[in-house]
């Protein structure tokens, strides 16, 4: 049966007092956010002792740690900044197991020197898609040589967005230390929405081997509204990855509050990979019950 976890980092306490939130909602796994108030994970900071002591606190609580999260634009327009964000991202995926889990899950990111999630016309091109591979080769070596592995997760405005360069994206990094995080809403825009369970069937036949983490959020037109979206989840520290909500045509908004196709989502899924984490996202703490209610609920409609 699969599991239900969430992001800790929706939860903005320290240590201790995040892991007995989590645990009181009735939630069995996380995905690890290097975001607490009492313990200072940034780059330069992770060290083998810390780790542990995250990973035990999140284990004594019946929590284990499914993957971690390495949120960031690995393809920055400015070099400098870029090296940056990769080097703390390499930080992350070689301390990976010390934290609990082998699993380490960034998106690809954007050109556009303003944002991660707004697209820009060299994610698109040729060599925007070699710099991104370049990266992405190189964080799979390194994930390789540290006994992790480095979970790639599409989003439609990023350099990796479709299903089709995702599939080229592992055929030209053939590795055995490069996964995919499944979220089958990052995969559609205005273009291919209403043609939903089309979009699902393709995804999971062409990428469903791949699959090691799956997340939970919906999907739905954004009318009006075609701003980049951020919510207020109660924490002026909160990373950017938690408080979007999409850009454009799209809006991406908590499970069960959109159009995802939610049975054939869970049905497809649980072909190849019927005991996998599924980790709820897009939400703020007040809605986390609202939430876990309705993805246990699809769970159990569908046996699993």
């Amino acid at each position: 049966m699969m599991q239900v976890g969430i992001f800790t980092g929706y939860f903005p306490y320290g240590l201790e007092e995040t892991a007995q939130k989590i645990r009181g909602l009735g939630f069995n796994t996380v995905q690890l956010d290097l975001h607490f108030k009492d313990v200072d994970l940034s780059a330069g900071q992770i060290t083998k002792e810390k780790a542990k002591r995250v990973r035990d606190t999140f284990r004594d609580h019946n929590l284990p740690i499914c993957c971690v999260s390495g949120y960031t634009n690995i393809v920055h327009p400015d070099k400098a900044e870029r090296d940056k964000r990769v080097a703390y991202l390499k930080e992350i995926i070689r301390h990976a197991r010390d934290l609990g889990s082998p699993y380490v899950i960034s998106e690809t990111g954007t050109f556009d020197p303003d944002s991660d999630w707004v697209h820009h016309p060299k994610n698109k091109t040729e060599e925007g898609f070699e710099t991104c591979r370049e990266i992405i080769a190189d964080l799979a070596q390194t994930a390789y040589d540290h006994g992790s592995m480095f979970l790639l997760e599409t989003y439609v405005n990023n350099v990796v967005g479709s299903v089709e360069e995702t599939v080229k994206m592992f055929a030209q990094v053939d590795h055995p230390a490069l996964g995919l995080l499944m979220d089958p809403t990052n995969y559609f825009e205005a273009h291919n929405i209403d043609a939903m369970d089309t979009i699902l069937h393709q995804v999971f036949d062409t990428l469903g081997d791949r699959i090691k983490i799956a997340h939970a959020k919906d999907v739905k037109r954004s009318g009006t509204d075609k701003s980049e979206k951020h919510a207020d989840i109660g924490d002026d520290d909160a990373m950017e990855s938690h408080t979007f909500r999409g850009v454009g045509e799209i809006e991406l908004p908590a499970p069960g509050l959109g159009e995802l196709n939610y049975d054939l989502y869970f049905q497809l899924l649980a072909k190849k990979h019927p005991n996998i984490p599924m980790i709820i996202e897009h939400l703020e703490e007040s809605d986390v019950p609202r939430a876990k209610t309705f993805v246990d609920g699809k769970l159990r409609t569908n046996g699993l």
